[in-house]
């Protein structure tokens, strides 16, 4: 998987989120530089239709992690409206959405890291289908760590979406609905 970083979401004119509460602020290079990296980024070129669709390609493999071989499985198993389902049901943005990582690359490296518990055990697995009434919970090891000081009035602050149930006292979720 490569790293996202600030030039491509420039690249692609579209916050990815690479870094977390920085792309909500005006220090988010996106606001600072809406332009185009590169000597001639000032100019935009205009993209024919294989231009765009690329364009959608790469916004989806770099916001979710995908690489070119899980798009091609992903997109060739299911229909078109069940692909965005399937990309939700990952771990790794089921998390996300839950509010215990600010973004889905912050996601992504609390499972790789092994503070992410799925029905009481320790997964490292960020591709992860779940099911529905599948548990995800933080780890208790990991609750007194630096990277989860403040997320229980990070959590007071969101509502997660209609098809996640969440805990904010013990820091656990539900997938109630696909």
């Amino acid at each position: 998987m490569r790293r996202i970083t600030e030039k491509q979401e420039r690249a692609l004119g579209v916050k990815l989120f690479v870094k977390a509460d920085r792309c909500n602020s005006p220090k988010c290079v996106s606001v600072r530089r809406p332009s185009r990296p590169g000597q001639h980024g000032e100019r935009r070129q205009t993209k024919t239709d294989y231009g765009r669709q690329l364009q959608e390609k790469q916004k989806i493999q770099w916001y979710f992690g995908l690489t070119d071989r899980q798009m091609r499985r992903l997109f060739s198993t299911r229909s078109p409206l069940m692909v965005r389902s399937a990309l939700e049901q990952r771990l790794d943005q089921t998390t996300f959405q839950m509010g215990f990582a600010r973004s889905p690359r912050i996601s992504r490296q609390l499972i790789n890291h092994g503070h992410i518990l799925v029905n009481g055990r320790r997964t490292t697995i960020a591709s992860r289908v779940l099911r529905v009434g599948d548990t995800v919970a933080v780890r208790p090891e990991s609750r007194g760590t630096k990277l989860f000081e403040g997320l229980h009035d990070y959590l007071a602050e969101r509502t997660p979406p209609a098809w996640l149930a969440v805990n904010q006292n013990t820091l656990t979720g539900t997938l109630v609905a696909p």
